[in-house]
């Protein structure tokens, strides 16, 4: 408990899936929570969970692509809470269609949530972190950010951009650059049984005629470890990275794919 007690962090795309699990994690360690999400009913929701279990929080509807947006977030953030710890850039989006049958608004779409989201983060959190002493940023990216999957290129282009935009933006926030005493780190998760992962398996399943079961199967297999991931395994490599114990990791890439990327 208390890993991270009194910090004040910020999380995107925090209404369900992954983004949900590190509120919820980062709340019972401590933490004062900002929940955003263009999802207002399920973002309060998670609100309200964090507060019945004795945690702080507040939710602020987010666009992520939007910089007066993200000025508001961080203008509110320091409003109720006094400072800025810890920003998670976590809302994502992806689509599965080949190169050719992807349109240019479709690349477009992709790369304003996942690359412009990240970039505007990092810089509003910069500003705020800064100013009251460093934090630690944490970009999630995906396996996807470092090996390519079929019919995913518009989704590997963005998140291997988080990548390495997280390793320059770690070196400008050392002391080495502009001293500025914030950590920066990219997180990368394998193939996790969130609600969206189960309907996209269902979908499958429907469409080519398979047992549910035996498309899951097929997905668990990708892993070595022989199972999907799970939404509170990404949470506890947030949470390390968030608190102090991390306090030597910079410009670096946690990964936690089951061990799909040590094929």
């Amino acid at each position: 408990m208390d890993r991270v007690k009194d910090k004040v962090a910020i999380i995107t795309g925090a209404a369900r899936g992954l983004g949900k699990a590190q509120a919820q994690l980062l709340a019972k360690e401590g933490a004062k929570v900002v929940v955003t999400d263009l999802n207002e009913t399920d973002g309060k929701a998670v609100v309200e969970e964090i507060k019945k279990d004795g945690g702080e929080a507040i939710f602020i509807k987010h666009d992520v692509t939007s910089e007066s947006e993200w000025s508001n977030v961080i203008q509110k953030t320091l409003a109720k809470f006094g400072r800025l710890d810890v920003l998670v850039n976590n809302a994502g989006v992806m689509i599965r269609k080949s190169i050719e049958d992807t349109s240019l608004e479709e690349w477009q779409w992709v790369m304003r949530v996942n690359v412009d989201g990240v970039f505007l983060g990092t810089k509003y959190a910069i500003d705020a972190m800064k100013k009251s002493g460093g934090g630690s940023i944490i970009n999630i990216s995906s396996f996807a950010g470092i090996v390519a999957t079929t019919d995913t290129s518009v989704y590997n282009a963005s998140k291997a951009a988080v990548r390495l935009f997280t390793k320059a933006a770690a070196l400008e926030c050392s002391k080495s650059c502009y001293d500025y005493n914030i950590r920066v780190n990219s997180v990368h998760p394998g193939l996790v049984l969130t609600d969206l992962v189960d309907a996209e398996i269902k979908k499958e399943a429907r469409t080519t005629g398979q047992p549910y079961e035996a498309v899951r199967k097929i997905r668990e297999d990708w892993h070595p470890i022989g199972h999907l991931g799970e939404p509170e395994d990404i949470a506890y490599g947030v949470l390390y990275l968030a608190s102090d114990e991390s306090k030597f990791a910079t410009g670096t890439e946690l990964v936690i794919d089951g061990g799909f990327t040590a094929r």
